[in-house]
Parts: C-alpha cells; structure tokens; sequence
C-alpha cells in the first residue's frame, strides 16, 4: 500500500464512523477550522463577521482573525459541538460518535491524546460538499495531489495540514475499538476570550472593560 493511502484509509473509515459524505484529515481540529473557513474565503462564501462563544478553545477565535473576519463573541452555552455562525463552518472537538454528522456543514472533529479517539494528534473535516473537499484535500497537503510527484503536479497555494500516515494507523486501530456511542466531553473550564486583550483589535464590538492580557 502508498504511504498516502493510509490517509485515505483512515478518512474513508471515519467517514462509515461518523455518516460523514467525505472526510479529510489534518493536523489539528484548529487546522481543520482554519482549512474551512479558506475555503469559504475561496469559493466566496466568507461572511465578514462570524460569530463564535465567549468560551471555547483560545484557537477558534485566531482562525477567524487569520482568515480575515471579524469576531462576534456571543454569551451561550454549548454541549459537544457549535456552529460559527453564519457559515456551515462547526466546532466538534468536545465530540466525536458515530452517526454524528451534521448534514450541509463543515464539521470540524479533534482526536488528539485527551480526546474520544485519542491518537497523537490530527483532526478531521466532515462535509457533503465534494468540490469542497477536493480543494481542501489539496489545501492541506501544501497545495499538492497526494501520490503526484511535485515534478509532474500542478499544485496551489496551501498549508503544511496533512495527518501522516503513521498517525493515520494509528487512528484506523483506535477507531476499529471505538465505541460506537460517545459522551461529549466537558467544555467548563474555558475563560471568557472576549476579554482577551489579543482579540479586542477583530472583534465586532471591542469591550474596553476589564481587559485582560
């Protein structure tokens, strides 16, 4: 078997896992986020402001400013998984169980050591939009065609984003033992970033009041 063809292993059988009609992998949820909200920018999808929660992982709101979008923190609490609102963009990290996929998102899950699946690092993109996911398999693999020689590939502009195939063993062992109905996984112990200093420059509305570092 191609080294590149562990990958697809592993995304043809989160895929079965999760309901999901495509799937790619890559480093990080965070990368996984990032990789989307691109695609929207690239396809011409990107809203101008996106919403997030006030609590989540410190990554989220980065990936909106690195994609150029301003940040509309809202005060709501979540279970698992949320939207980024308006896009179809959604944060799984907290989640990951079968028949999980949320149909017409981009669906963003984490497997790194502390979560369900529990590998060494990586992150998944679940979507139905095919033309999304063929950009996004190129997007993360430093704009290249997986198994083309650089020499005889037309590649794009992307990001170093691709799940190893070592990683991706791994995760094809993990999942074969995996539960087929997981909890989702606590998520109470997140600050509040709209008070973070670093966003207050990306935010929809900057709040001057106890500001933090």
């Amino acid at each position: 078997m191609i080294a590149h063809q562990i990958t697809e292993e592993f995304e043809h059988a989160v895929a079965d896992y999760t309901g999901a009609p495509h799937v790619v992998a890559t480093t990080s949820c965070t990368m996984a986020i990032f990789l989307s909200l691109q695609w929207l920018k690239a396809s011409g999808q990107l809203p101008e402001v996106i919403t997030c929660p006030k609590r989540t992982y410190v990554s989220v709101p980065m990936q909106i400013v690195h994609v150029g979008s301003k940040i509309d923190f809202q005060d709501f609490t979540w279970e698992g998984f949320y939207r980024l609102g308006p896009t179809p963009v959604i944060d799984s990290a907290r989640l990951f169980t079968s028949d999980m996929y949320v149909p017409e998102s981009m669906m963003c899950t984490s497997h790194h050591w502390g979560k369900t699946l529990g590998i060494q690092q990586g992150g998944c993109i679940l979507t139905s939009d095919g033309e999304a996911a063929y950009w996004l398999k190129r997007a993360r693999f430093d704009g290249r065609t997986p198994g083309v020689p650089p020499r005889h590939d037309r590649f794009m502009l992307g990001w170093h984003a691709y799940m190893s195939p070592e990683v991706a063993a791994e995760g094809l062992m993990r999942l074969a033992l995996l539960p087929k109905r997981n909890d989702p996984l606590p998520n109470d112990d997140y600050p509040d970033l709209s008070l973070a200093k670093v966003f207050q420059p990306y935010m929809l509305k900057a709040n001057h009041l106890s500001v933090v570092e």
